[in-house]
């Protein structure tokens, strides 16, 4: 099956520009979908639109879009409304500086997609920008409107094509400082830092993301097919309670060198 492409536009450098169309780079996992069910008959439930003053059932695409000024009074959006917005970004990808990878905090980056040429029109303008920053190892970031929202993008040469990312605004991240309280830290010995080091060099490895999967999708899958075949759900042992418990910090480090923990981690995967 096809793949939609979720854009389709320019990639403007300065007065270079090139058509260009743009694809989700990851499929989204909604993991294993239920639906609700009346128990006494077994039978599936169907949500329905009511209108909440009337009461009466209402056709889901006759409804708009409204924005609550006060209680109870509505501002109503037309989606003609909308499509009359005409940001320059709409239709144009317009880099507006390069910065270097490192210089983007982590926390920053959302979603990734791939941006690639529309056509064979405008791949020569889309490989001397590619080349380019990869020859300069630079990031580009510049503006996008993407679901009613103008994003902060940035692109970056991946594998002979544009990685596009998009990026949270500022006022979308929360400080530490504002969502929990500060936490005092104790100044840790030495000499379980020495030990925790070991253990984190035993524990080294590359990140392969095939070595990870969803355990609890696994086991819910597993639940459904003993529940298919009329069998008693099985009941996994829970997890030792730590909390609260008074343990030896440094004779449990002691315990994890040796591999210990990368014992663990190989039987979980």
């Amino acid at each position: 099956m096809a793949v939609r492409p979720s854009w389709t536009g320019h990639l403007r450098l300065s007065l270079v520009t090139c058509p260009v169309t743009l694809y989700k780079a990851v499929e989204a996992r909604t993991g294993t979908h239920f639906h609700l069910i009346n128990p006494k008959t077994s039978h599936r439930i169907r949500q329905v639109a009511k209108d909440a003053t009337t009461g009466h059932e209402v056709d889901r695409k006759t409804l708009v879009k409204g924005f609550e000024v006060s209680k109870g009074r509505y501002v109503l959006i037309k989606p003609g409304d909308l499509d009359a917005l005409k940001l320059e970004s709409t239709k144009i990808l317009d880099i507006e500086r390069f910065v270097d990878a490192a210089a983007i905090d982590r926390i920053y980056w959302d979603e990734p997609y791939y941006l690639v040429p529309d056509g064979k029109t405008g791949r020569e303008a889309y490989a001397v920008i590619l080349k380019a920053m990869e020859d300069r190892q630079r990031v580009a970031i510049g503006r996008l409107v993407l679901a009613n929202r103008e994003r902060i993008v940035a692109l970056e040469p991946r594998d002979k094509i544009f990685l596009m990312t998009t990026l949270r605004a500022h006022d979308e991240v929360r400080e530490p400082g504002k969502v929990i309280d500060k936490i005092g830290l104790p100044k840790p010995p030495k000499a379980m830092l020495d030990i925790a080091g070991k253990i984190i060099d035993q524990q080294e490895g590359a990140f392969d993301p095939r070595d990870f999967n969803d355990r609890y999708e696994t086991a819910l899958k597993a639940l459904i097919r003993r529940r298919i075949k009329g069998q008693k759900p099985v009941e996994a042992e829970a997890p030792e309670p730590r909390e609260g418990k008074v343990i030896d910090l440094m004779e449990q480090l002691r315990r994890s060198v040796g591999g210990g923990g990368r014992r663990r981690m190989r039987k979980a995967a």
